[in-house]
């Protein structure tokens, strides 16, 4: 299996920003973490961030049918991107919505997601595992 990680704005700065919220390994640590995970159980994946809500977009439209699936941390656009809604929506590779942190604990804002019922599923709150937990949902 062929998985796509997607991370949204903001993300790139993980491990320098927010580090009590997002930890202190860097998005690149992460990503290797994940490629040796996906590697060790027989698959593949690519990774792709941008803080553009467009090229996100235009990533997950040009995923669809090259990808078995797609995990997607849309950092704030979680919350109000109808854009990122109508782009995984039109799309026939199944999403997985992810956080690091446990969205519902934070401010009252971050409760909403306009992305999920258009999603596979949602993992949030287990900080970097997300992602595993995530990937580990397509294959099990």
């Amino acid at each position: 299996m062929k998985f796509l990680v997607i991370n949204g704005v903001n993300l790139a700065r993980t491990g320098k920003r927010e580090r009590g919220v997002y930890g202190e390994e860097t998005l690149d640590t992460i990503n290797s973490e994940l490629q040796a995970f996906v590697k060790a159980h027989g698959h593949e994946a690519d990774f792709f961030q941008s803080d553009v809500e467009g090229e996100l977009c235009a990533k997950i439209g040009q995923a669809d049918g090259n990808y078995d699936g797609i995990v997607l941390n849309a950092g704030a656009y979680t919350h109000y991107s109808y854009a990122l809604r109508d782009a995984i929506a039109g799309v026939s590779t199944p999403v997985v919505e992810v956080h690091m942190s446990n969205v519902h604990a934070r401010e009252e804002f971050r409760n909403t997601s306009v992305l999920t019922e258009v999603c596979r599923g949602e993992v949030l709150g287990f900080g970097k595992n997300s992602y595993k937990l995530a990937l580990e949902s397509f294959w099990l």
